[in-house]
């Protein structure tokens, strides 16, 4: 039982009432006092927000205040939801642990795993890219009036005495820049269309 003072806006005097909200709200199902819930208005749900919280709501918004209020109600008459999965989780458990061989240590020899067919090892190289020339061509660019001459290579590139993994080693190496090698060399299809610088 909880008691209220109010004092009246008319007269001095001090009301004491008394409210028994327990009497009223619990005894009822949770699907009716949610139903009564929906038909507040906000200044009557923060009524009844101070009442189930104890403390009152610096939000005045009527949705946010019924869901605060229809939680409480669901968890005070039912329970957290992290109680009800805990002993779910341990109910299946007990249940699956009677029902099964469950084993608490791996058995010491690991079974004996046969191969249809021997592992066969090799080393398989990235495709190459299409618009490379094969090894062994020679790319030329004209570049601040000089020819540079860059050698294809297997597995990367030759110019000017040392050895590139890709042309856009090679374009930084010529120019001082980062370039794109393949617009640089004028390998692609931006290149090749006359958009290159």
């Amino acid at each position: 039982m909880r008691r209220v003072q109010r004092e009246s806006t008319h007269t001095s005097t001090h009301m004491i009432t008394t409210i028994d909200r327990h009497a009223t709200t619990d005894s009822m199902p949770i699907a009716q006092r949610l139903a009564d819930l929906e038909r507040m208005t906000a200044t009557q749900l923060r009524v009844r927000h101070a009442e189930v919280f104890g403390e009152k709501s610096r939000s005045g918004n009527r949705q946010w205040l019924f869901r605060r209020i229809a939680w409480r109600i669901q968890f005070d008459a039912e329970g957290s939801f992290a109680q009800r999965a805990d002993d779910q989780a341990r109910a299946l458990a007990k249940q699956y642990a009677f029902d099964s061989d469950i084993r608490f240590r791996p058995p010491k020899t690991p079974p004996a795993v046969e191969l249809a067919e021997p592992t066969v090892t090799m080393h398989v190289s990235a495709p190459r890219d299409g618009r490379l020339p094969p090894p062994g061509s020679v790319i030329v660019r004209k570049f601040k009036g000089g020819d540079h001459r860059v050698t294809v290579m297997p597995s990367g590139f030759d110019y000017d005495g040392g050895h590139y993994k890709s042309l856009s080693a090679v374009a930084h190496a010529i120019t001082g820049s980062h370039w794109n090698g393949m617009l640089f060399f004028g390998l692609s299809s931006r290149a090749k269309q006359g958009l290159a610088t």
